[in-house]
């Protein structure tokens, strides 16, 4: 049998597993309650339970749940039976027993779900594509030119990033409301085009990049632009995809911005979708849970999709002076 290398890592790889089972359990509970009725989530338990009634085998269940239990079988048989009688003899009074799906249904149907999730796609790609080409073409030429008041206006370009974004919220909506921007998609999309962490993110990156190279690039006929796009571009890859996982997340959990400057539900993003699953009644948790699920589902896997490119791309990269 082979001997454990490294024993004394153990203690730490219990502890780091141990971690990562706590911070998946409000994820997990997040699915599990996208499956159950509105009765089971507000129900009072003695236990955890993750399994809605409908999928858990009945020795999972105590004595105290045997009458619910079996009052749902009823309700179930109540129901079937009124379906088979002629509708002018139906019983409204009786509700059809939950289902799997009827959360996401409900999600589905309740709101223009998709349309929210169009215009979050949209909006999403649309600025993180923009932004890390303005972004890279300022770094670019922040790093590599040579012009006057240089170093000036890249102080300045770090002096916005001193700005809390609330404090522009008031400024910005009076601009848009003055070009008549609101309520529109140059509204969520525009005032985010161009970022300064961005720019200094990238610049950073270009720093490291031999100067020979460039300089061997050019004396060969290529222009700058060619550098660019040619060269820079994918040797920068790491950062350019860092960077954009970045700000795909930031303007895909966006929810103040678009809440002010939206009032058509057509140009609603989910994040503000979610919300409508509020009300003067009380929250329907079902149904928010499974929007949730359904609007985090895409960002797990452009994780994944980003994590092998990313490693990909370290892998590539490396460079020698």
């Amino acid at each position: 049998m082979n001997e454990i290398k490294h024993p004394e890592y153990i203690p730490v790889h219990v502890i780091l597993i141990l971690g990562a089972i706590f911070m998946l359990f409000p994820f997990i509970w997040m699915i599990s309650t996208s499956f159950k009725s509105q009765d089971e989530i507000l129900s009072t338990t003695k236990d955890i339970v993750l399994l809605p009634d409908s999928v858990r085998p009945e020795f999972f269940n105590g004595p105290e749940e045997a009458d619910r239990v079996e009052r749902k079988k009823a309700d179930a048989k109540r129901w079937e039976e009124e379906q088979a009688k002629p509708e002018s003899e139906r019983d409204k009074r009786v509700r059809k027993p939950f289902q799997w799906l009827d959360n996401y249904t409900y999600a589905l149907t309740a709101q223009p779900f998709y349309r929210f999730f169009l215009n979050t796609i949209f909006v999403t790609i649309t600025v993180t594509s923009v932004s890390l080409f303005f972004a890279s073409l300022a770094a670019y030429a922040f790093a590599f030119f040579k012009f006057p008041l240089k170093d000036t206006i890249f102080m300045m370009l770090l002096g916005t990033m001193m700005l809390p974004q609330q404090a522009l919220l008031i400024p910005n909506y009076i601009f848009l409301s003055k070009i008549h921007w609101v309520n529109s998609y140059l509204a969520l999309t525009v005032p985010w085009l161009a970022s300064a962490y961005a720019v200094f993110f990238l610049r950073q990156f270009f720093m490291q990049l031999p100067k020979d190279l460039f300089d061997a690039a050019v004396i060969d006929g290529c222009t700058r632009f060619q550098f660019y796009y040619k060269i820079a571009l994918p040797l920068c890859k790491p950062p350019m995809v860092t960077l954009a996982i970045f700000t795909f997340l930031s303007n895909w959990n966006a929810f103040v911005w678009p809440l002010i400057v939206t009032n058509d539900t057509n140009l609603r993003v989910i994040q503000v979708g979610l919300s409508y699953f509020s009300s003067e009644a009380g929250t329907r948790w079902g149904p928010l849970m499974a929007a949730s699920t359904m609007t985090i589902l895409p960002l797990v896997i452009m994780y994944f999709l980003a994590q092998k490119q990313f490693v990909e791309s370290q892998a590539t990269s490396g460079m020698k002076e």
